[in-house]
């Protein structure tokens, strides 16, 4: 098997330091927690970014700020900014880092619950936009899908002209409103994807690690941290996203999985290519 892509959504937009101290808001935090991750083993850090006080943004000003904090610290980071950022913001705001072109960023393929009154909007109108800036600026969509009629979105846009094969997914499974996040989901989505795709599975909540087993064993790729759980185990509260990383390659190594470093992550996933 090829080696496993880790990557550490350290801080995403709805989380508070209410339900984890240490979830991080300011630069500092940021550059503390990507720290973390990168020294625990992750290859790619998934970016939101906050102001100080917690509030989500996607002000391309704060992402650079915070990327070249990062990239002080940690030269060969993969930095895979989000153009999700929170429920509600509108197209306009969540394009802005794009702009800074950045190798790989998120790229949303349909609007789906997001429990109680939330409904993550992406119209088809809207991830064509969001594709074709991002092939303008030469960055490379990593197509977020939380059900199966996003992946067929993804090729359409693809087919398109729109996003450049092969493709690489990040299926999300366990969001209250969309998919679970079972093995046999996961099994479902990656025997739904084209052939010579990438891909990394995210489970929510409780369903991170035994969902990063699965995929582990499948032979793909693992997205772990704050932004989607804050349990290292039932009940235990993680002091940073480097101890969620570490549990993963504790997995990964029981399962003779070795670990990609960044440039490792970048042959894989073809981010030479540009």
């Amino acid at each position: 098997m090829e080696k496993l892509i880790i990557t550490a959504a350290i801080c995403g937009a709805e989380v508070t330091k209410e339900q984890n101290p240490a979830v991080p808001y300011t630069i500092e935090e940021i550059v503390r927690e990507a720290k973390s991750a990168s020294e625990a083993g992750a290859a790619v850090i998934h970016l939101h970014v906050r102001e100080d006080d917690g509030t989500p943004t996607q002000s391309k000003d704060r992402y650079e700020e915070a990327i070249a904090a990062i990239r002080k610290e940690l030269p060969e980071i993969i930095i895979l900014p989000s153009t999700g950022g929170a429920v509600g913001m509108t197209a306009k705001e969540r394009l802005q880092p794009v702009f800074l072109s950045p190798e790989i960023a998120t790229l949303d393929c349909g609007t789906c619950n997001f429990g109680g009154d939330d409904v993550f909007t992406n119209t088809v109108n809207m991830v064509k936009e969001f594709a074709t800036t991002m092939k303008e600026y030469k960055v490379k969509p990593e197509c977020e899908v939380f059900e199966k009629g996003m992946i067929d979105t993804a090729i359409a846009v693809a087919n398109k002209g729109l996003i450049d094969y092969p493709l690489h997914f990040n299926f999300v499974l366990g969001v209250n409103g969309a998919m679970t996040a079972t093995a046999r989901d996961l099994v479902f989505m990656v025997g739904s994807i084209p052939p010579g795709s990438t891909w990394v599975a995210t489970g929510i909540g409780r369903n991170e690690f035994t969902l990063a087993a699965v995929a582990i064993a499948m032979g793909g790729n693992v997205r772990v941290g704050f932004e989607d759980n804050l349990y290292v185990e039932k009940g235990v509260l993680a002091k940073s996203n480097g101890e969620l990383v570490e549990k993963v390659v504790r997995i990964a190594k029981e399962l003779g999985r070795d670990i990609a470093t960044p440039q490792e992550a970048r042959e894989i996933m073809g981010l030479n290519r540009k």
